[in-house]
């Protein structure tokens, strides 16, 4: 029974949507879509979200316990798990939607709250301290004294147009997907444009590229579509290797019919008859949920033989990188799905005209492709209409760092960074003072508090030396260390450099070895020491500037980006760490000095029977002392310390 019942469903959506000539259904077919929706629930619906981040939460336990309080409750309703709903600091989110009443939305619902919140809510006894708010529809009775989720200045201040159906449905459920609209705009593409039509709408509607470069899309499609061959490939670069990045991670889990619709239609409008899925490997969970949602599209017809008796063909495979960072730079990551080691290439010849096995390929990533069915849906001067005069649309953000408010976000272009860091991350936790907005990832640069004004926008912030990179953005407050921050970086860079180049394999070497010297006290204490340790730092100006000139790719280019910036906002922490051997935000071990109070020391030994490179020393019960050129300022003598006998400087 459930079987046919399934194969009715899709013959009802393939025959009466998917095939259906005209934008406006009949009334039956909307009332049909509506109850796929579940838009007006006769029983309870309980959401909880299932993203990468709600299931370390504890997610998946939750589910469990609702479904098992329902069932031991004799309550029919329905557990539906959904994608993220973007702030990574509710997790696990927990919604519940009564008939006839307005959806609720709960944060950090472990396991153990599932059964008082329910309680709570199905006697009308809210649980307050969980609540976020309600999210208010027509039709619905609304709760008393709860706020509705568009007075929230965390989803206020966002302008959701990607993430739109993130957290709202069932992302393993095509049946709703096609519901609340999918693929209509795909099938309505290859029905009634040509390649160059299409090409030509996105070229209008302003989509520019946002994974960093903010390249025009549609006239990136034109130059593969203009190259004169007998196949061409589409690539949905989904590696997103970024330190602190997941927005594809996100938008995979909780969308991901809708990016491969954004695929079906970029490979019609190039026409390319295959299409790659390039998936960084070790992300067990979006790779399910794109499988599933491939075999889905399948059994749909979607992708395949003559689509939907279009005449166009299409194949859709996913292919898993080998792990190396610089397979993000198209030159080498095609080399990779070639079976050759990821290294870039010079260009030109650019992909569009020489690409996967020599053919044209067009590469997009997971943001700029899930723009492209809302743009063929609703029309290129309605995306013109979001945005600046140059940047269109909106941009996702993975938001991390020091903020109240941690998540995926996504925003108009134009905001404030201001916007950003004030109202939707909420300031900054614990009362500590911002320092900088790091941007970019580990190739990007720092907004510093005087520059907060500047808004997101391609131009703007290049003619400011600020790339955009592909959606990284970590709030730094007073407690980071910026010389620190900077060597992290570079350490990351320097093992994912290929080393086919050599400014980039010696450079980011050398500027490692000279940034490690200085976080730690040298050797002698004489001005020649000082002198050799500043020497240093001049060298990485110098070092920085012959990459960015000659490295090959991108990589090289930017990998000073961080140090440069730094040394431009911030070089007084350089020079503290080099002349006065002290870092202000006392991280850097190297630098700390630890000392005994002998007033308070009792001569417990904890201290010297924890320290790790013995440079403790004393008598029982008599005040210890610490040896300066032994100690490495690990600082477990000062958090072992009962007695706040141990001090640092």
């Amino acid at each position: 029974m459930k079987e046919h019942t399934e194969n009715e469903t899709r013959d009802f959506l393939v025959r009466e949507v998917l095939m259906h000539g005209s934008d406006t259904l009949p009334a039956a077919t909307e009332k049909r879509l509506a109850e796929i929706r579940r838009d007006k629930p006769s029983v309870p619906v309980i959401y909880v979200a299932s993203g990468s981040a709600a299931i370390i939460a504890g997610g998946l336990k939750s589910a469990a316990a609702a479904e098992l309080y329902l069932s031991e409750m004799g309550i029919r309703g329905m557990i539906i798990m959904t994608g993220c709903h973007g702030p990574a600091v509710f997790e696990p989110m927990v919604c519940v939607h009564l008939p006839g009443k307005n959806k609720l939305i709960f944060r950090n619902i472990s396991e153990d709250k599932i059964e008082p919140l329910l309680n709570g809510v199905f006697h009308n006894d809210m649980p307050v301290e969980d609540l976020v708010a309600q999210i208010g529809t027509t039709g619905f009775e609304a709760w008393h004294d709860i706020p509705f989720v568009e007075e929230i200045p965390f989803f206020k201040l966002q302008k959701r147009v990607v993430l739109s159906n993130c957290g709202f449905y069932d992302p393993e459920n095509i049946e709703e997907y096609i519901a609340r609209g999918g693929y209509r705009a795909f099938l309505k593409t290859i029905r009634n444009y040509t390649h160059e039509e299409v090409c030509d709408i996105v070229e209008r509607s302003g989509l520019r590229g946002r994974s960093g470069g903010g390249f025009i899309t549609g006239l990136k499609w034109k130059y593969a579509l203009n190259s004169a061959s007998d196949n061409r490939y589409l690539i949905c670069n989904a590696k997103e290797s970024d330190p602190g990045s997941y927005a594809d991670r996100s938008v995979l889990e909780g969308d991901p019919h809708r990016l491969i619709e954004g695929i079906c239609i970029a490979s019609y409008a190039i026409g390319a008859s295959n299409a790659i899925i390039y998936l960084k490997t070790g992300s067990p969970h979006p790779l399910a949920r794109l499988r599933k949602a491939l075999e889905a599209a399948r059994s749909y017809g979607i992708i395949g033989h003559n689509i939907l008796s279009s005449g166009f063909n299409l194949d859709i495979v996913i292919r898993e990188e080998a792990g190396a960072f610089v397979c993000g730079e198209e030159t080498a990551l095609i080399a990779s799905l070639e079976g050759k080691r990821g290294m870039p290439e010079l260009k030109p010849p650019y992909p569009t005209t020489s690409g996967l096995y020599g053919k044209p390929t067009v590469i997009n990533n997971v943001e700029t492709l899930m723009n492209v069915p809302l743009i063929m849906s609703h029309g290129p001067e309605w995306f013109r209409a979001i945005g600046t005069a140059g940047s269109k649309g909106t941009k996702l953000f993975s938001l991390g760092g020091r903020g109240r408010f941690t998540g995926l976000i996504e925003v108009e272009m134009g905001t404030p960074f201001r916007t950003i860091v004030e109202g939707i991350a909420d300031g900054i936790r614990e009362g500590k003072a911002f320092k900088a907005l790091q941007i970019g990832g580990p190739s990007g640069t720092f907004i510093t508090q005087q520059n907060l004004s500047l808004t997101v926008d391609f131009d703007l912030l290049r003619e400011n030396g600020i790339a955009m990179g592909s959606g990284g953005l970590i709030i730094i407050d007073e407690t980071t260390c910026m010389v620190d921050f900077v060597r992290y970086f570079m350490e990351f860079i320097h093992k994912e450099s290929c080393g086919k180049c050599i400014p980039c394999r010696e450079g980011t070497g050398r500027m490692l070895e000279i940034l490690e010297n200085i976080i730690r006290k040298p050797n002698t204490e004489d001005s020649n020491a000082t002198l050799e340790r500043f020497k240093g730092v001049m060298q990485l100006e110098t070092i920085a500037s012959v990459m960015k000139d000659t490295s090959l790719c991108g990589l090289g280019q930017t990998a000073p980006n961080p140090f440069m910036s730094a040394m431009t906002s911030y070089r007084e922490e350089f020079e503290e760490h080099i002349f006065d051997r002290r870092c202000r935000a006392n991280v850097c071990r190297g630098l700390r000095t630890f000392s005994i109070d002998v007033d308070k020391c009792t001569g417990c030994t904890v201290c010297a029977a924890k320290c790790p490179v013995n440079a403790i020393y004393g008598t029982r019960l008599q005040p210890f002392f610490i040896v300066d050129d032994k100690c490495i300022g690990c600082g477990i003598c000062y958090d072992v310390c009962k007695f706040s006998a141990v001090t640092v400087k």
